[in-house]
């Protein structure tokens, strides 16, 4: 897996990361893998030559932060840990912090849980509406100033927020939900990244694993699984998002590699500031996912994939107020 310049700040990451959500909270299917299992599968991730680790504060129970460290400790700089701050739950809602006090709390915990004096790459989650953006990136300066924080990264913010905190402190990375059946981001943020030299961190690059093609019906899905409160995933909505997965489907077949391997690799092909951090559970789809790298698409692939999954053709938001969600995304990237 090939290394380089993540952002313009110095901070330099595999091409591809594991995002690491899905190892501990959010995706509960009927399959079961044990602790052990997952540390393997991350540490065989680093033997691949992916350094970049995607975690935060509240992924878990178990907490996520706690299951990499027993695979970094003893070798730091071997990776590349991003984690983040900023989201909060409280019973059925979920909201937002950014104020300085918290930001401060959460970081040392962060710190604390990994067993790291520094974090590489440290986000805020989601944006705080009742705290101003250059509020809460001075606190996070202040924490690179200490030595606790090495380089800054936001997600879900819009382009103007981007802006106002690109001004108090250079921000090195963007994540926000970039994939073939989210194109959203491409209308303003993507632009204002590349304009500020700001990576770009592409979650959810498999569509929460619809692009694999593995699930078709709610029935795969164990009580408690995020997806399914969210409205592309609603069982009327899912049957329609399938005809779309059919193209996909074809083409990669076509291709000679899985429709997880196109979709990733349709990525790749968007730019060398992009970085795709899909997660998965599984060695074998691991190392599938880790060889989309290298696969080649020509402009006319590029062009005929890209008509086969049309914004218009995707049903449902990405996240919806099913859980009476509060400012979990910015749906346009542009509010």
């Amino acid at each position: 897996m090939e290394q380089r310049a993540l952002g313009s700040q110095g901070l330099v990451a595999s091409a591809q990361g594991l995002g690491c959500m899905g190892l501990t909270s959010a995706y509960n299917t009927t399959e079961t893998v044990s602790r052990e299992d997952l540390i393997k599968l991350v540490k065989r991730a680093g033997e691949l030559g992916v350094t970049l680790l995607d975690s935060a504060n509240v992924y878990g129970p178990p907490s996520n932060e706690e299951l990499l460290r027993e695979v970094i400790q003893g070798e730091h700089e071997k990776w590349v840990v991003a984690t983040k701050f900023g989201l909060t739950f409280d019973g059925s809602s979920v909201g937002a912090r950014g104020d300085p006090a918290y930001i401060r709390e959460c970081c040392d915990a962060s710190l604390k849980a990994l067993g790291v004096s520094t974090i590489e790459l440290y986000y805020q989650h989601r944006i705080d509406a009742k705290v101003d953006i250059e509020k809460s990136v001075a606190t996070m300066k202040e924490l690179v100033q200490e030595g606790k924080v090495k380089y800054l990264g936001l997600s879900e913010v819009s382009a103007a927020d981007l802006r106002k905190a690109h001004a108090v402190h250079p921000i090195t990375a963007v994540q926000l939900e970039w994939s073939l059946w989210s194109r959203e981001v491409e209308e303003e943020i993507i632009p204002t990244c590349r304009e500020l030299g700001i990576g770009i961190v592409a979650y959810s690059p498999l569509g929460r694993g619809f692009l694999t093609g593995k699930y078709t019906d709610l029935s795969q899905f164990a009580e408690g699984d995020f997806r399914l409160t969210l409205p592309r995933f609603q069982q009327e909505n899912l049957q329609k998002n399938l005809s779309v997965m059919e193209k996909v489907s074809e083409l990669a077949k076509a291709k000679g590699c899985t429709p997880a391997q196109l979709a990733l690799a349709w990525l790749h092909h968007q730019g060398k500031d992009v970085f795709p951090i899909p997660g998965t559970k599984h060695i074998k789809y691991l190392e599938d996912n880790v060889a989309a790298f290298n696969i080649k698409l020509s402009p006319q692939e590029l062009k005929t994939l890209e008509e086969a999954v049309p914004a218009s053709k995707v049903i449902g938001d990405r996240y919806g107020n099913m859980l009476g969600i509060e400012n979990l995304s910015h749906d346009k990237y542009h509010k």
